[in-house]
C-alpha cells in the first residue's frame, strides 16, 4: 500500500436535508385541503416571494383548526429530529433546546411560482405538501428548487462533479427540512389543479 493512501479525505461544508412522508397525510391532508381553499376564499393573501398564488397570514395555522395542530407537531418533531442527526455528526449531543415556530399556507394555480429566497431570520426552513396539483403522477408538479448556497464551487470546482440546483418533485404528506440560509423557490405550476404546500420556520431560541 502507497504512503498516500493512507491520507484522511473528507468533505467540509455539506448542507444537511431531512425528508419524510408522514402516515397520517392522507386523513390529515383531506382536513387541511379544505380549510386552507376556504380560508383562501375568504382572505387576499399577501404578496411575498409568491407571483402570483395565494400566501396566508404568518402564524401556526390556526385557521386548519386540529389539523393544523397535527401538522405544526409534525414540524416540530421533523425540527427535533433533523438537530439530533446534525449534532450527531459532529459527535454531539445537543441539549435541550426553545423554538419559535411560524407558518403559512401556499396555493399556486397554473402559472404561478416563488422567486429564488432565503430566511436569514430563522434556523431551520421547511415545506410540507398538501396537494402537488398534478393528476399525472409521473408529472414534475412544480418542484421545490434548492440552490447550493455556495455556487462557486459548482462553477469553478469539478462542475461535472456536483450541481448548483436540485429539484425535489412534492408528493402528498412529503415534508422537507433544511437550513434557512438555503435559497430555494418554486418552479412555475404546471398542474391541472391548485398547488396547495404549508411552509415554515423554526428558530432556535436565543437566536443565533
Amino acid at each position: 500500500m502507497a504512503d498516500i493512501e493512507k491520507a484522511r479525505f473528507t468533505n467540509l461544508f455539506a448542507t444537511p436535508l431531512l425528508a419524510h412522508v408522514w402516515a397520517d397525510s392522507v386523513e390529515l391532508n383531506e382536513q387541511l385541503k379544505e380549510r386552507i381553499l376556504e380560508h383562501a376564499r375568504r382572505n387576499p393573501g399577501k404578496e411575498l416571494t409568491n407571483v402570483g398564488g395565494w400566501h396566508s397570514e404568518t402564524g401556526r395555522l390556526e385557521f386548519c383548526g386540529q389539523a393544523g395542530e397535527r401538522l405544526i407537531a409534525h414540524m416540530r418533531e421533523m425540527t427535533e429530529e433533523a438537530t439530533l442527526r446534525l449534532y450527531t455528526d459532529f459527535g454531539k449531543r445537543p441539549e435541550r433546546m426553545n423554538w419559535t415556530l411560524h407558518a403559512w399556507a401556499n396555493v399556486n394555480a397554473p402559472g404561478d411560482f416563488n422567486k429564488v429566497h432565503t430566511h436569514p431570520g430563522a434556523t431551520w426552513s421547511g415545506v410540507y405538501y398538501v396537494d402537488p396539483g398534478s393528476s399525472d403522477p409521473a408529472a414534475e408538479s412544480s418542484p421545490l428548487h434548492l440552490c447550493d448556497p455556495n455556487p462557486s464551487r459548482t462553477s469553478i470546482f469539478f462542475p461535472e462533479l456536483s450541481s448548483s440546483n436540485v429539484l425535489i418533485k412534492p408528493e402528498p404528506g412529503l415534508m422537507i427540512l433544511f437550513p434557512s440560509y438555503v435559497p430555494h423557490g418554486v418552479l412555475p405550476h404546471r398542474g391541472d389543479r391548485p398547488r396547495i404546500s404549508i411552509a415554515f420556520n423554526v428558530r432556535k431560541e436565543p437566536f443565533p
